[in-house]
C-alpha cells in the first residue's frame, strides 16, 4: 500500500517534569515544552504511514514550520495529529496539529522523507570515518 493523502496516524503522552520547557531548556516555565510538543507531531506524523513503507523503509523529518499557541501544564494528557496533505516522490508533507484536554495548543506543517534505513544509517556512520 502506497502512502497516500488523507493518511492519518496520532501521538499522545501525559505532560510530566521531563516535558517542560524548564527540564529541556527552552525556557524557564514549568509548562509542555514547544521541542516535546513537536516530537509528538513528528511521532504522529511516523504512525500516519509507517504501515504504509516497505521493509527496510522509515522516514526522517526535514522540516517544520509549526506555532506554539497555548501552554499545558504537567500531568494534562496531550495529543497530536498529522494528516498527509502531499505525496511528491519520496517527500511527505503532512498537517499537523496538537491539543490537550482544552483547547489546540499547536499547528502547522511537517515534511518528511522516505529513505532505506540502513543505507540512511550507514552514510550518517561515514562521516566518522571520513
Amino acid at each position: 500500500m502506497p502512502v497516500e493523502i488523507g493518511m492519518r496516524g496520532e501521538a499522545e503522552t501525559v505532560v510530566t517534569a521531563q516535558d517542560t520547557a524548564q527540564a529541556m531548556g527552552s525556557g524557564l516555565a514549568p509548562v509542555l515544552a514547544t521541542p516535546r510538543m513537536v516530537a509528538l507531531m513528528e511521532g504522529a506524523a511516523v504512525n500516519a504511514v509507517q504501515s504504509a513503507l516497505a521493509p527496510g523503509e522509515g522516514t526522517v523529518g526535514t522540516r517544520l514550520d509549526v506555532t506554539h499557541d497555548a501552554a499545558t501544564p504537567v500531568g494534562m494528557k496531550v495529543w497530536a495529529q498529522a494528516e498527509v496533505t502531499a505525496v511528491e516522490g519520496r517527500r511527505i508533507t503532512f498537517a499537523v496539529s496538537a491539543f490537550d484536554g482544552r483547547e489546540r495548543i499547536g499547528g502547522g506543517v511537517h515534511q518528511r522523507f522516505i529513505i532505506q534505513s540502513e543505507r540512511f544509517l550507514a552514510k550518517a556512520q561515514g562521516k566518522l570515518e571520513g
